[in-house]
């Protein structure tokens, strides 16, 4: 099932996705009249800011929400929604770039063919995902409190692929990519107000789906008192994220 997205509460709530993305553009290093696709490009904005570097850019994202929201804000970036799974009629690229997108493709290795394929000889992946353990507790507590009302426990890789360094490493190199650089922190991110709550509306929300109307907002609620003490600090909300970094080169 593919995820539906929510363009304006991702822009709204949520810009922190692209904004901590901006430094991965750094490890990109992009060049004027280099060919480069963002692969899940979202709304837009990486995109625009790779291509001011003089690149020539092509964003792709499989939801059409956030790719018409991308076309509306920046009109003169050719924009695609397409799978990554078949990136069909794209040519071969000198630099495939993904910021907080390629967790959400669970078939990582059909993925990673479709990247190899479409890059030219000695071309770069530079990616940024959600790492092992990524967002635990915040899963963790929303299993609790689903469990307290008598919802079955919530199993993330239905939707994530929060890969270890090792785990995606070996995954690269299968497809024949070479691994030059890799980088897995912890990334405490900071939320909007009512962070956690707004946080699962919009990136866990197939997790209440199941949920009775008039226990909704009290699941949100319990879950995101629960983490207080862990991810409430000095007035603001937290993410509990890891990252994996990854600059891969074509062999």
């Amino acid at each position: 099932m593919a995820y539906q997205w929510n363009a304006n509460l991702y822009q709204q709530k949520h810009a922190f996705v692209y904004q901590y993305g901006s430094s991965l553009v750094d490890w990109l290093v992009p060049k004027a009249g280099e060919e480069i696709l963002d692969l899940g490009c979202g709304t837009g904005e990486l995109t625009e800011q790779i291509a001011q570097s003089g690149a020539k850019v092509i964003g792709v994202d499989q939801s059409e929400e956030m790719v018409e929201q991308a076309k509306r804000q920046y009109p003169i970036i050719t924009f695609y929604t397409q799978d990554a799974t078949q990136l069909s009629d794209l040519p071969q690229f000198d630099a495939v770039f993904s910021n907080a997108a390629l967790h959400w493709m669970k078939d990582a290795q059909a993925v990673l063919k479709q990247v190899y394929q479409h890059l030219k000889p000695a071309g770069r992946l530079v990616a940024e995902l959600g790492g092992k353990g990524n967002i635990a507790q915040i899963i963790s507590a929303l299993n609790r409190q689903r469990a307290k009302l008598g919802y079955p426990v919530i199993d993330t890789s239905e939707q994530w692929f929060f890969p270890s360094v090792g785990e995606y490493s070996n995954l690269l190199e299968l497809v024949g990519f070479e691994v030059q650089q890799v980088q897995y922190f912890h990334r405490d991110t900071a939320l909007a107000k009512d962070g956690i709550k707004v946080w699962i509306k919009m990136f866990a929300e197939r997790w209440m789906a199941d949920v009775e109307a008039d226990q909704y907002e009290e699941l949100l609620e319990a879950t995101q008192e629960s983490l207080r003490a862990a991810l409430y600090h000095e007035g603001t909300w937290y993410a509990d994220y890891k990252r994996l970094r990854i600059l891969a080169v074509k062999v």
